[in-house]
Parts: structure tokens; sequence; C-alpha cells
């Protein structure tokens, strides 16, 4: 009866996530397709119980096949929630006809006895590669993507390049310029390195990108490239003539397929049948022009240049003397946030004005830095009376118009009675700009009676103990600073910093191999050796690993003082780890013998290298 029961439950909780669950009808296909490309439309409904599919007119391309049917569910169990899920795809496979940008209305379909309209999807249709021998199309016509080279093949400069672009180039001083480097690629492309140099006379800030990147197809010069945006900066020049944004040297690394039968080739290229190859690519130089702002500045020009707005608050109108007031100034806008100028309150002379306090709450956009500027004066009346503070101008230079604006806040009329105490018994102790202290007294007591007199010889004042109490601390200063530069220098040489950690960060790791081994997780034991031996000598000799292989390691090691029977020794050990993790046999005895191989030629590998 049980049994029945929970059956019963079962199935009542199915058919109910099944019913409660909100239909969707989605179409989907790609963004950018190029003329001539054979792609997938597809059309999917997130329940089973469908009918009258009716796909729209589609207008552009050639239906070659569809609608093809498919069907996917899934029931999930966790914690006595069931979830189910159900969902029916309808594919075609199209083909671009020619150039231009096309829509593609919403199909409909009658889904749980309701009718439901999908959404329209556009595509880009780009012309066929104008180039001959661009090679990783297709049969069907023309897709440009990142193609395998064969190994030794030219890789040219049309090929791979990155442009550099600027937003604008005639500028005013503090106006936001957005720079842009892109990359264009035929290539595999796999790794790209470069960094922008410092520039002189321009704040430049960063854009944050995703670090994953995501490639794109572009027709450019004729070809279709695979492009994606690679870096961004915005930069504020900060003074006016022309400067220049210098070349940067990327370093790229491309893939390129071997070109052999061999098997061992791939074996030992890796475990792929790719090699990888380093290209320089060199962006181009810009110009910009930067104006200087024109004449006529306001006596209390902020510095901004943008489009911003003032606003202002206060914490109370009626108050006590020694008794707080807070004015905030909202700055907004977009522009130079960061660097303009701090607008002050003008408090009456009977006021303790204390530092604003200052938040910048603003976001990076490629017009500048867009949000608020957040300053918050705090003071304090040490008189009663009516006051009036003026209203705050803040001037700018408005890129809209091209002229300077001064815009205000309100004036506030305070209210100061009076409190408790006088001005001379509050001090304030304002670290945080918001704690006070009143002292109960303002003079020390004065001690009453005879003044008793000491003997000159008995002073403790010019007596030996005197000086050693100042001799002694100064002994102990000066050698505490010599040890800790001793210690900052060695430190800031990043080299001997990784030659001295070497065997430490490879015990490390042969330590993470040994658990490996005792899981029995072959393939990650092998790596984590290879890992260890490849990332000592990387450390040990202070070179990068992408520039170590077996061929060079030789030579590098015996500049060092290694003997040869122990480079020949790690060498093997190496090839040994390669092997083992292919070959055939007792995995178990492999793995034991390479690890004990790789934890003896790292041992003896620190006794040998001599810096």
């Amino acid at each position: 009866m049980r049994k029945v029961i929970l059956l019963f439950i079962l199935i009542t909780s199915v058919l109910g996530a099944w019913a409660d669950g909100n239909v969707t009808f989605t179409a989907s296909a790609p963004d950018v397709v190029v003329s001539g490309d054979q792609f997938r439309l597809t059309y999917t409904v997130n329940t089973h119980k469908v009918r009258d599919f009716r796909a729209p007119n589609i207008k552009g391309f050639d239906v070659l096949m569809g609608p093809s049917r498919s069907q996917q569910s899934s029931t999930q169990i966790i914690n006595g929630n069931v979830t189910s899920t159900s969902s029916i795809t309808f594919t075609y496979i199209l083909m671009a006809d020619k150039e231009g940008t096309y829509t593609i209305p919403g199909a409909t379909i009658v889904a749980d006895g309701q009718n439901q309209t999908s959404n329209s999807v556009q595509i880009k249709v780009l012309p066929p590669d104008q180039t001959n021998g661009v090679g990783g199309g297709n049969n069907s016509g023309g897709r440009t993507s990142s193609r395998s080279q064969v190994a030794g093949s030219k890789i040219t400069n049309q090929d791979l390049f990155i442009t550099a672009t600027a937003s604008k180039t005639t500028v005013y001083e503090q106006e936001a310029i957005l720079l842009t480097y892109k990359v264009y690629t035929l290539v595999n492309l796999r790794q790209l390195r470069g960094d922008m140099p410092k520039l002189t006379n321009i704040y430049v800030q960063e854009v944050e990108l995703p670090q994953q990147k995501t490639f794109s197809l572009e027709h450019y010069n004729g070809r279709n490239y695979n492009t994606t945006v690679w870096s961004q900066y915005v930069l504020f020049p900060q003074q006016s003539g022309k400067i220049e944004i210098p070349a940067i040297t990327f370093e790229g690394v491309i893939a390129q397929q071997v070109a052999s039968d061999d098997p061992f080739d791939a074996f030992f290229n890796g475990g792929s049948n790719y090699v990888e190859v380093k290209k320089n690519i060199v962006t181009p130089k810009l110009t910009i022009n930067v104006k200087a702002l024109p004449d006529g500045k306001p006596i209390n020009f902020s510095g901004g240049v943008g489009e911003f707005t003032i606003s202002s608050s206060i914490s109370t109108k009626e108050l006590k003397t020694n008794d707080a007031v807070t004015i905030k100034l909202v700055i907004s806008g977009t522009g130079n946030l960061k660097l303009v100028n701090t607008p002050e309150v003008a408090f009456p002379k009977d006021f303790e004005v204390y530092d604003p306090k200052i938040d910048n709450k603003f976001t990076l956009t490629r017009e500048g830095l867009s949000g608020n500027k957040v300053i918050e004066y705090l003071a304090i009346p040490r008189h009663a009376g009516n006051f009036t503070i003026p209203p705050v101008e803040f001037s700018y230079f408005d890129l809209k118009s091209n002229s300077y604006k001064t815009i205000k806040t309100e004036a506030y009329n305070l209210k100061v009675e009076k409190g408790a105490g006088n001005a001379d018994q509050v001090i304030a102790d304002f670290t945080n700009k918001e704690d006070l202290k009143v002292l109960g007294q303002d003079i020390r007591y004065i001690k009453m009676g005879e003044t008793s007199l000491t003997r000159k010889g008995d002073f403790f004042f010019g007596s030996t103990t005197y000086y050693l109490w100042y001799i002694i601390p100064l002994v102990l200063f000066v050698v505490f600073v010599i040890v800790y530069r001793k210690k900052a220098i060695e430190n800031a040489n990043v080299a001997k910093v990784r030659t001295k950690k070497a065997n430490k960060v490879a015990a490390k790791r042969m330590k993470n191999a040994g658990r490996l081994l005792a899981e029995n997780k072959q393939e990650a034991f092998y790596d984590e050796v290879l890992k260890a031996l490849w990332g000592y000598i990387s450390d040990k000799l202070n070179i990068p690993v992408s520039q170590l292989s077996k061929d060079n390691i030789e030579d590098e090691l015996t500049k060092y003082g290694v003997a040869p029977e122990l480079i020949k020794d790690f060498i093997g050990t190496l090839n040994e780890c390669e092997f083992a993790r292919y070959a055939p046999g007792n995995q178990n005895e492999a793995m034991d013998k390479v690890y004990s191989s790789a934890v003896e030629v790292i041992s003896k590998m620190e006794n040998s290298i001599k810096h």
C-alpha cells in the first residue's frame, strides 16, 4: 500500500511540474553568416503537448532541409522535489543567398492548448571572400574561420593584425577619448599578450572587458575575419597640442598543423598534431589633436569637462551651538568626474569647518566617467544667531555647447540657538568627522605645597644612563633599517625570489602528484609531474616555460654548470613520463617509477645548478 501511495504522489508531482511550467517558444540562429554558407535555424518549445507548427515565410535564404523534429525530456528528484523538463525542437538547414541584413519573422504553434508565437531573428549576411586562396571556407562558399595553417607556412600581416582606433581625433583638454584595440585573424590564434605603454600628460583608465574573448565575423577589405575587441582605454588629455599614441607590439601564439602522417609526431608535440609558433603584431600609431579650453574661464572653474549637474541637501536648519550640521553636495554627470576640483561651501566665520568627506560613485564609459561625486561638509556653530549659507557654484566646460556653464545649489538659512556649555569648553576629536568630545575643565590642577630641591650632581639629565636611553634605541633602529632594506632588495629581485623558491614549488607539486598517485588518477598524475619538472627548470633558470624545449634545455643547463650525465637523466625522466602516460602495461608500476625518478632528478639538480 505504501508503494502505491508513493507512486501516486510521484506521478502527481510530475504532472504538476509539467502543468505549472510557463510555456516558452524561442527561435535561434547565428547573428552573422557568409553568403553561400549553410546554418541552422531552430524553434524550441518547452512542452511536449504541441500541434500546428507553422513556420514563417523565410526570405533571402534557401531552405535546404526541414523542418526536422526532435524531442528531449528529463526528470530530477532532489530532496523529494520533482523537477521535469520537456522540449521539442524544429530545425531548418538554410543557406545564405546574398549579402544584406534579413529578418525572419516568428513562427506560430499551439502548445498546451494555447497559441504561441516565437521571437523573430535578424541575420547579417556577409559577402564571400574576394581574395583567392583564403583557407578555412567550406565547400558551400566562403566562410573564413580561424584556419589551421600547415606548420612552417608564413603568417602574413593580412592573416593577423590589430587595429587601433580612437573615438575622436580632435578633442579639448580633459575630454574623454575611447581607444580601442581590435584583433582581426584568419589563423588559429591561441594567445595574445601586449600592454599599454605609459603615456605622459594623459590620464588613462582601462575599460574592464571579459577575460574570455568572443569572436565574431566581420567583412574587412574584401575578406571575412574573426574579430574581437581585445582592449579598450579611456584617455583624458591633460594639456593641449598634438599627442601621439605609440605603437604597441603584441606577441601572438598561433597553432599550426603538423604536416606529417607519422603518429609519433603528434605524440611528441604534446598529444596533438599542432605546433605553436609566435608572431609579433605591431599596432599603428595614432595622433590626437588636443585643443586648449577657450578663454573666459570663470573664476571658480572646477576643471570639469563634460555634462554635469549639482544638488545639495542639509541635515538640519535648526540646531544649537556646538551641535554639528552636515551639507551634502552631489555632482552628477559624465566627463572627467574624478579630476574635477572639490567645490567649497562658504560657512559663516563663527562655524568650525572640517575637511570634506568625498565618495566617488562612478563607472567608466566610452564618454568618460559617469555617475556621482558626493562631498560631505561638517561644521559646528560656536555662537547663537541666524546665519545664511550662500549657494555653492560649480563651473564646468560643456562639450555640447562648447562653452562654460555655471550651475549652483540653493542657499540655506540656519537658526542657531544657544546650547549647553560655551565655545571654550568644546574641542573636536574629528578623525572620523563625526565624534565630538567635551572637556570638563580647560585648566589643569596646580599642585600647592612646599618644593623639594635636588642637588645638581644627582640629576638624571646629563648622566650616563640618560645618554644610553637615547643611544641604544638609535642603534637598534639603524640595525633594523639595514636588515629591512636588505630584505626589501632581495624581495624586489623577482628572478632571485623565483630561483630561491623553485625547489619549494617543485616539492609542493610532487606532493600533489603523490596524492594523485595514491588515488590512481593517471592523467592528472602525469600532468602534475610534468608541471613540476618544467616549472622547476623555468623558475631555477628564470626562463619562461614557453621558451623551454628538449632541444634547448641541454644548452641552458650546461651554462649553469650542470653535469652532462644529470642533464641526460633529467631529459630521460621527461621522456619516461611522456611514454608512460600512453604506454600499455602495468600503469601503477610505471607511475611509481616516474614519481621516484622525478623526485631524484629534482633533488640532484638542486645541488648542481650554480648561480
